[in-house]
């Protein structure tokens, strides 16, 4: 059984977290979103209150989501994944576009069937940051001396899973070429922490070219969580992209993330 919850009303909006969360991690996305959309979080089966009993880790996600839309009842939504969750959404979309309204991809390569170029960076980067502490991995580096209190929940919330990077089992399968997914028809953002070891900026950039009609938004002083570690851009970004591509909130009152406005990102 694939643990959820649903909050609000409206389109419906799905956000699949990476390997050190769970369906608690988007606490800074649901009541922003909630406003003016149905949001829905989830555990990964091996995640927070989610089981694997049957230890099909990766290969069973993308039924998962499946099934879990159907149980909800829920025909089209808007997918945001982050790292790990990005496999889950883009191996979704590749295999169910009519049921995706819009993409998000953030700090995620996964899933696709990548480029030369972008597969041998993609390779360097994680082999570089296999050497790093888990922390310095999935966040900026002076994020835990000016978040501490966020930083020790951030851990706080990976101690609730049973599974972990080193031990994740199963595979993502099927992987789908840049025009491939360009040819799916469905909405797509990419999104990427300026600070981010394992993907870097350069090669989300260089991904989103290759998908013509994608967008791609960079998010200055993030590692690899834009989502947890600046909460406001990654939210405005989102919901900057829905209103653009015509998934637009329900209700009075609309959902809003009031960011202060985009500052160029710089070395």
């Amino acid at each position: 059984m694939i643990y959820h919850e649903s909050h609000g009303e409206g389109p419906a909006i799905v956000f699949a977290h990476g390997v050190a969360g769970n369906h608690a991690s988007w606490f800074q996305q649901v009541p922003v979103f909630s406003h003016s959309y149905r949001v829905v979080t989830f555990d990964h089966r091996g995640f927070g209150r989610s089981a694997d009993a049957e230890k099909l880790g990766r290969s069973g996600f993308v039924d998962d989501l499946k099934a879990l839309l159907d149980e909800l009842e829920i025909d089209q939504a808007c997918l945001v994944g982050q790292s790990m969750g990005g496999g889950t959404v883009v191996g979704f979309a590749g295999r169910y576009p009519e049921r995706v309204s819009a993409l998000v991809v953030s700090d995620a390569l996964f899933g696709i069937e990548l480029p030369e170029s972008i597969r041998a960076g993609f390779d360097e980067a994680r082999e570089k940051a296999a050497l790093l502490g888990q922390l310095e991995r999935v966040l900026a580096k002076t994020y835990p001396e000016s978040e501490p209190a966020k930083t020790y929940l951030y851990q706080a919330l990976a101690g609730f899973n049973e599974m972990n990077r080193d031990a994740l089992p199963g595979s993502w399968g099927r992987l789908y070429t840049p025009d491939e997914l360009k040819s799916l028809g469905v909405p797509t953002l990419f999104v990427v922490g300026q600070h981010d070891v394992l993907v870097p900026p350069k090669l989300v950039h260089e991904l989103s070219a290759v998908i013509p009609g994608s967008f791609a938004v960079e998010i200055s002083d993030s590692g690899h969580s834009p989502y947890f570690e600046k909460p406001t851009e990654f939210n405005d970004s989102v919901l900057s992209f829905l209103q653009a591509v015509g998934v637009k909130g329900a209700g009075a009152k609309k959902a809003l993330s009031n960011a202060p406005g985009y500052t160029k990102v710089t070395d």
